[in-house]
């Protein structure tokens, strides 16, 4: 019979030839397995890009750019050329300023000079209209032709006293020299309140019409709506007939009294 020695050593002898044989066969097998290729696919991300899987490229911070620091720029002092130029500014400003100043009172002597000019002009038209009437009632007081003659007289046409041409009629006065009132002196109205004198230059025609009446000098009365009044009873007024183609000029002095 064997014994257990032998057993022992037999047993151990097929495990070792039993797992050299296992060995072989794995070396065997892994030297001749090949890697299949690995299927390649599309990758799906579900959800967000920050929840899908893949990786994800690394975003570089971007740094904040300084801005250049920009120097204040200091105002340049003046120079002598800026002052000089300022200077010259307010010279022409002040010399355009009196230049201004002189032709307005250049304008105003001028327009002083002309309203005392049409003043006189008037002055010497009223005067020589008057002195030409003076002439005028001269001769034909030598003529003798519908005059008066000298010395006074009263009646029922002058309503008052007429010497050589003049007269006073209803309190007012006339001037026209080789004519007579052929009634008395029309009065203004009495719708005025002023007090004074109103003096009216007066052209008369041959018929002995006025045709002419205007406020000259002597009127002490600067209410228009007085002056006018006189100017209207003058127009009123009629003298005698004189046969001589050529007018003649007087004057009629109306005296207001307020009452």
């Amino acid at each position: 019979m064997v014994s257990s020695r032998q057993s022992n050593t037999i047993a151990a002898v097929g495990t070792a030839l039993f797992m050299g044989a296992v060995f072989l066969l794995l070396w065997l097998i892994t030297i001749s397995w090949e890697k299949e290729p690995e299927e390649e696919g599309i990758e799906i991300v579900f959800g967000n890009q920050e929840q899908g899987g893949g990786a994800q490229p690394l975003v570089s911070e971007q740094l904040p750019v300084p801005e250049p620091k920009v120097e204040p720029v200091q105002p340049a002092a003046p120079s002598n050329n800026d002052l000089m130029v300022q200077d010259d500014e307010e010279s022409l400003a002040l010399a355009k300023q009196r230049e201004e100043q002189k032709r307005q009172r250049e304008q105003a002597e001028a327009e002083r000079i002309a309203r005392e000019k049409a003043a006189a002009e008037k002055q010497a038209r009223e005067q020589a209209a008057i002195a030409k009437a003076n002439q005028l009632g001269s001769l034909f007081g030598k003529s003798g032709t519908g005059t008066t003659g000298s010395g006074t007289t009263q009646g029922e046409g002058s309503s008052g006293v007429t010497t050589a041409g003049k007269g006073t009629s209803g309190g007012n006065d006339w001037s026209l020299k080789g004519r007579k009132l052929l009634k008395a002196l029309p009065k203004p109205s009495a719708d005025f309140n002023q007090e004074g004198v109103v003096v009216v230059a007066i052209t008369v025609s041959a018929e002995g019409k006025v045709i002419s009446a205007k406020e000259t000098t002597g009127t002490t009365i600067s209410d228009y709506a007085t002056i006018q009044l006189a100017i209207r009873s003058a127009y009123k007024a009629e003298f005698n007939f004189v046969d001589v183609p050529d007018k003649q000029f007087g004057t009629i002095t109306y005296y207001f009294k307020n009452k």
